[in-house]
């Protein structure tokens, strides 16, 4: 159940009624802005896909049989890289499917978050975005650095369910929402008494330095989930539906729309650096720690 938090700022979903008397009230106004956009494309990317999985699916293969594109994917991409281009044209974009532009913040797209559940007829599927205040990954800097850049830079993420009618708005400083009402603050609580979500591809099982961080980390849950979308799952933390999120090597669209939510419901985000991976971690302060110590504990 969702409950009313008494804080932090919530995103007000309502039109504008004026614009900002003073220039410090320039950012929140803009960012409330940012947020009406982002939840009216998330919506309309997952509206879109619903409506072209009724009319059936053209499906092709990308790096296996389980990492799936359709032509949906395709279709909800396109539609918010226009809009965005639109209304947002200093900003530049990353799209899962392979929009990239350069600018002065960026939004990172998951036009359908959970493809394998989408195409299968499965409800754990989403669209999702981020708007993060940097300038994307600049040709001069790695990728894993530019993508922590953009994490560190993080201003809100909008995650909608089609299946559930349920749309997720927020950020680390301005609170999240489901469907306009604050969720409650994240409590804080220990691994033991918390699921962990996770997913580990079958092909990557006989890598000890993947599964054994993982394991470890599982060991010392109440209960282990895996939904095979990572956006769902981590609206599922930020509302406390499920306790932890656990990932290796994530790429940023299936982080960074989450990752928002998640702190701005009053979590914390960690991404721990071991075993030439990285994991990210989401969910309460006292269950993040647990999990960053149980895989750092892990040697192979």
């Amino acid at each position: 159940m969702i409950g009313v938090a008494d804080s932090p700022k919530s995103l007000d979903l309502r039109p504008d009624e004026h614009l900002a008397d003073h220039p410090a009230d320039h950012l929140t106004d803009q960012l409330d802005r940012d947020a009406r956009l982002a939840a009216e494309l998330v919506r309309d990317a997952g509206q879109l896909a619903l409506r072209m999985m009724a009319a059936g699916l053209t499906v092709s293969t990308k790096t296996d049989v389980s990492d799936l594109v359709s032509d949906a994917d395709k279709a909800a991409e396109a539609m918010v890289v226009e809009r965005l281009g639109a209304e947002r044209p200093a900003d530049g974009i990353i799209g899962e499917e392979g929009a990239a532009a350069p600018g002065e913040r960026t939004w990172v797209i998951d036009p359908v978050d959970g493809t394998y559940n989408f195409v299968s007829g499965l409800p754990a599927w989403c669209s999702a975005l981020a708007l993060t205040g940097t300038s994307g990954r600049p040709a001069d800097v790695d990728p894993a650095t530019a993508d922590r850049m953009m994490d560190e830079a993080l201003l809100l993420g909008a995650v909608y369910q089609a299946t559930t009618d349920e749309l997720w708005l927020g950020g680390p400083e301005r609170g999240t929402t489901c469907n306009g009402l604050p969720v409650a603050p994240i409590p804080d609580a220990p691994l033991e008494a918390l699921s962990v979500v996770t997913w580990l591809h079958p092909g990557r099982l006989s890598d000890a330095t993947l599964r054994e961080p993982i394991l470890g980390a599982v060991a010392g849950a109440a209960s282990l989930r895996v939904l095979g979308s990572g956006s769902v799952e981590l609206a599922g933390v930020a509302a406390g539906r499920l306790g932890v999120w656990l990932h290796a090597d994530t790429l940023i669209w299936d982080w960074l729309p989450g990752a928002a939510l998640v702190r701005g419901a009053g979590g914390v985000t960690d991404v721990v650096e071991h075993l030439g991976h990285r994991f990210f971690i989401a969910g309460p302060p006292t269950a993040v720690a647990q999990v960053r110590d149980a895989v750092l504990a892990v040697r192979v």
